[in-house]
Parts: structure tokens; sequence; C-alpha cells
């Protein structure tokens, strides 16, 4: 077998290059000018498609809404606090930490309104549960300390604002609270 120089080599696999780049361009720049028709129809397909399940969730907009509400009560009760509003499935939405509020703040407050979205309930409910199902506090990502409030819609849960920093509980969950109250408005 006759061996290629190296300037013989380097045009081989430029040439082959050069057809694989322009193939994968042409077949990214077809698909890129045709979806329109077919997304119109995979969309009329999917509307009556019994598998798929409409979700409500909250906008950014919405969720900051809530955020500074909850620390416009806590600054009125002289409290520094965190807030978190996370989304039906966990996410955070936005985080906003208080002038002033401690360094494990933001982490709790995310973890508080988690746990608040899971079980579609506040999280000093929760807590009492302990007593009964001590494994409870073991579920990874959750935090079993009041502060955290459901936001519901239709009665399901499609939003948890969770608060932490106040000297209790009881103020974060208050603070909280006004959080949901100012979705209502």
């Amino acid at each position: 077998m006759r061996k290629l120089s190296v300037r013989a080599r380097v045009l081989t696999a430029s040439a082959v290059l050069a057809a694989v780049g322009a193939g994968t361009f042409g077949a990214v720049s077809a698909n890129a000018s045709a979806p329109a028709a077919e997304t119109k129809a995979a969309v009329a397909a999917d509307a009556s498609n019994r598998n798929l399940q409409q979700s409500t969730h909250l906008t950014v907009a919405a969720a900051t809404k809530a955020a500074e509400a909850v620390l416009d009560a806590a600054k009125k009760e002289n409290q520094r606090v965190s807030v978190a509003v996370v989304d039906r499935n966990g996410n955070t939405i936005v985080t906003l930490r208080g002038d002033g509020a401690g360094p494990q703040s933001p982490e709790s407050a995310v973890k508080k309104g988690y746990t608040a979205v899971s079980w579609n309930a506040p999280t000093s409910e929760l807590a009492k549960r302990l007593a009964q199902a001590p494994n409870l506090k073991d579920i990874p990502g959750t935090l079993f300390l009041a502060g955290g409030a459901p936001v519901q819609a239709k009665g399901a849960p499609v939003a948890g604002i969770g608060v932490a920093g106040a000297p209790s509980g009881d103020l974060d969950e208050k603070f909280a609270q006004a959080g949901v109250a100012a979705l209502g408005r």
C-alpha cells in the first residue's frame, strides 16, 4: 500500500471536512426553513391529545411581585429575611435576599417553598406531621420548618413561597402569606 504525503493527507482531510460541512449546513438550512407548516399541524394534533395535560405557572413578574410583597411585609416589622418563589415542579423562579438577611436564609427559603408546593400545605402544618412520620425530613430538598406557603389556582398547587431569616418560623410564614395575598390583588 502506498503512503500519502503530508500534503496529500491534509488536502484529502480538508475535502472530506468540506463535504461533510456542506451536507450538514444544507440539512440544517433545509430544516430551519420548513418547520412552520409542520409545527402548526403538530400543535393542532396535540391540543386534542388525551395524553397531554396543561398546567398553570406563575410568570416571573408575578413571582417577583409576591417576593417583593414578602420583603415589604418583613421590612414593616424590622425583619431581615430572604424569599424564594418556586414553580409547581420546585424550580426556583425568583429568590431575593433582603438587606441584612443571614447567609443561610436564601437556601432555606428555597427548601421551604419547595416543601410547601410539594405537599400543597403550609410548612408549619407539615412540621407537625413529623411526629407521626419522622422520616419525612429525610426527603431531599425539603425543610419542615414554618415559613413556606403554597400558591394555588383552582385548588391545585402552582407555586410555593418560602421565607427564612426571621427569629421565628411563624413570622416567616406570616410574610410568606403576604406574598400569596399579593398575587390575589
